[in-house]
């Protein structure tokens, strides 16, 4: 699980509690997230550990939204020098650093400038779930913001292309595939195409703006289709399913 930015709670001590959600999950992968961009706006080590510490971590996500600075309204958009200063806090930092994109997608050539900088793990979150160009535009007042979010609500890089790229060119660093995935036959064929793992945030929010029950039998159905892909492809686990190359037979 990773969380959205805590910023807010970096930068307001008395809503952290709100992210301290280890207590109801022990003993699986939590992800703590802070926008890459605000190491050139006074953040640095010590906040970098803050957020983890709220979140008692297993990996920092430093996320790159460089499209929804642009169309926000007094966004950060200082971007210059940020590979040496993630390289540099990735060097200090006890837990592993993910990148990951908005919405929008990373290449395989943004990918190895963030491997050469000590990113351990890439998150693709390519196009085609949320648009946060969209989102800013739908918030923002100023008419040519608006309309600057509205010509950019379907840019960026579609997720099953990023993955495919970036494996093409570096087969064992670890990828998560997100942006757009909305069922568990969708999610196989992202690990059909080289993810080790993947997310999904709308599946889930719709499910538990309803119930915890309504929540719990999204997780059962979605279990239930990865388990039919394995079935029906002839694969035991999802690690065969990475290297068995019947991606053909899923389309």
């Amino acid at each position: 699980m990773g969380v959205g930015s805590q910023r807010i709670a970096v930068e307001k001590p008395e809503v952290a509690d709100t992210f301290a959600v280890r207590s109801l999950a022990p003993d699986i992968l939590l992800f703590a997230n802070l926008g890459a961009v605000q190491l050139n706006y006074t953040y640095g080590l010590e906040e970098c550990l803050r957020a983890i510490a709220i979140l008692e971590a297993d990996a920092l996500i430093l996320h790159l939204n460089p499209l929804q600075e642009c169309i926000q309204a007094k966004g950060d958009t200082n971007f210059k020098g940020l590979l040496d200063k993630i390289n540099i806090l990735c060097s200090k930092l006890p837990v592993p650093v993910i990148a990951k994109e908005v919405g929008n997608g990373i290449s395989a050539k943004m990918a190895q400038q963030l491997i050469e900088a000590g990113v351990s793990a890439i998150d693709v979150a390519g196009a085609g779930g949320t648009s946060w160009a969209k989102v800013e535009s739908e918030r923002a007042e100023n008419p040519l913001l608006q309309e600057l979010g509205r010509t950019f609500t379907d840019w960026g890089i579609p997720t099953a292309e990023c993955i495919a790229d970036i494996r093409s060119h570096y087969p064992t660093v670890p990828l998560i595939a997100s942006g757009g995935l909305r069922n568990g036959l969708e999610a196989a064929k992202a690990i059909a195409l080289g993810a080790d793992l993947v997310g999904l945030a709308l599946p889930f929010l719709q499910a538990a703006s309803q119930s915890p029950e309504s929540l719990h039998e999204t997780v059962q159905l979605l279990i239930a289709q990865i388990t039919t892909v394995l079935f029906c492809t002839g694969n035991a686990n999802l690690a065969s399913l990475k290297h068995s190359h019947v991606l053909q037979k899923l389309a």
